[in-house]
């Protein structure tokens, strides 16, 4: 090459370098990496990625070595002789067939091994927890607790958990980045994936995601997995697997709070700890787990209405309603529906809407009122009078829920710890 394109391409090498470099440094925290040790699973997988990156550089390093070495020592010169043409060299044939031969072999025994050590059934003693999808939010059920919930997942660290994965329509997947592994869930099909937890690891919140596109709000199908201590774990399962605690008497005015402004990074209330039961700490909670969707402008409602729910009124008013129609809540009659989510301790909850929101009162209300507004493609209908509804494309008649029946709904709901 001459020496006139190799100094007008420099400038433009060096500026490619100075980007990868800068991109490289630019980050410092990985919330959602699955490259950590955090699990079992991740770390055998881990393990095998770094072989693979290892391997994988040093073919490369070497070919492109190789490859330029050939260009610049074999290139056609001026006045130089023809190339000679050579039909063959056995033993160059043979070592660059025998050299990627043992590097295949060498990462294909680790990666067969990573294999049937991530597939093999759950060991005996694991914690079953069933995975149910749903357009688009997360039904989990621990079978051998009685436990009902959704979108909100507890798991002891140092014990392995073994998840049942199915689905209740399209396909979806499952996975939460920092815990390692990912399975999908298959219609008429039941999958596997079980990790361990590590017994070092602080109680702490983590992120995941539905990630096979499962339709209009595949990207809003959000899943938050709190790894606690065993004895936060027995506590929070030992109040989880009872009746919704109720106590008009004794709740509190639902609070008000302002509907949080996400661009001005202001915050929303998180609903109190339960009177029994652990629940993971509010103010505990890292800052990327935490939802920063904004509540759209086109759902209006008064605030102030919230101050005067009153928990008994939307207690009856939920007795009488199409809410029976689609959720449970432990403990009251003829609410055992399965359609949408368990609602028996949802006040412990710190999210809504398949973890697309905060569970706090304004949100919650504006959910009520019109969630086909709030969700692209919302299962659950707008609710509130004269509200239009995306999804079946009508509007509620003036007979719908009123405002102010909105306001005692959710001081009802945010009673169920």
């Amino acid at each position: 090459m001459p020496k006139v394109r190799l100094r007008s391409a420099a400038p433009a090498m060096l500026l490619m370098a100075a980007l990868l470099t800068l991109s490289a440094c630019g980050v410092t925290e990985y919330p959602n990496s699955t490259f950590n040790h955090t699990t079992d699973f991740n770390t055998s997988i881990d393990a095998l990625f770094q072989r693979l990156i290892f391997w994988g550089t040093i073919v490369f390093v070497v070919v492109e070595a190789a490859l330029i070495f050939t260009i610049i020592k074999y290139r056609k010169r001026p006045g130089g002789p023809e190339a000679k043409q050579i039909h063959g060299n056995a033993a160059l044939e043979i070592t660059w067939t025998a050299i990627p031969a043992v590097i295949l072999v060498l990462i294909a025994v680790p990666t067969v091994k990573t294999i049937f050590q991530t597939q093999a059934p759950a060991p005996a003693g694991a914690l079953k927890v069933q995975v149910i999808g749903h357009q688009w939010w997360w039904e989990f059920r621990y079978p051998e607790l009685g436990i009902v919930t959704a979108n909100e997942v507890y798991v002891p660290v140092g014990r392995p958990v073994n998840f049942e994965l199915t689905t209740k329509d399209v396909l979806h997947s499952f996975w939460i980045p920092q815990m390692g592994g990912k399975r999908d869930l298959i219609t008429n099909k039941t999958n596997y994936l079980w990790f361990t937890p590590s017994d070092t690891l602080a109680s702490s919140a983590w992120n995941g995601f539905c990630t096979e596109y499962c339709g209009a709000s595949h990207a809003n199908m959000r899943i938050r997995m709190y790894t606690v201590q065993p004895d936060e774990f027995e506590s929070w399962a030992k109040h989880q697997a009872g009746p919704a605690v109720f106590n008009p008497s004794a709740a509190p005015a639902t609070p008000v709070v302002p509907v949080a402004n996400v661009a001005q990074g202001d915050t929303a209330a998180a609903p109190a700890a339960p009177a029994t039961g652990y629940v993971f700490p509010a103010e505990k909670l890292p800052a990327h787990v935490i939802p920063q969707t904004p509540i759209p402008a086109e759902v209006e409602f008064d605030d102030a209405l919230l101050a005067q729910g009153d928990a008994a009124r939307g207690r009856e008013y939920f007795g009488r309603s199409t809410c029976l129609g689609c959720h449970a809540i432990n403990g009251v009659p003829g609410a055992v529906s399965n359609i949408g989510p368990n609602l028996t301790h949802v006040a412990s909850r710190h999210t809504i809407a398949g973890g697309l929101f905060r569970n706090d009162a304004p949100t919650l209300a504006r959910w009520i009122k019109n969630a086909t507004v709030l969700k692209p493609g919302s299962k659950m209908n707008a609710q509130g009078a004269g509200e239009y509804d995306r999804v079946m494309k009508m509007t509620v008649p003036a007979t719908g829920v009123s405002d102010a029946q909105i306001a005692d709904l959710v001081a009802y709901l945010l009673s169920l710890k």
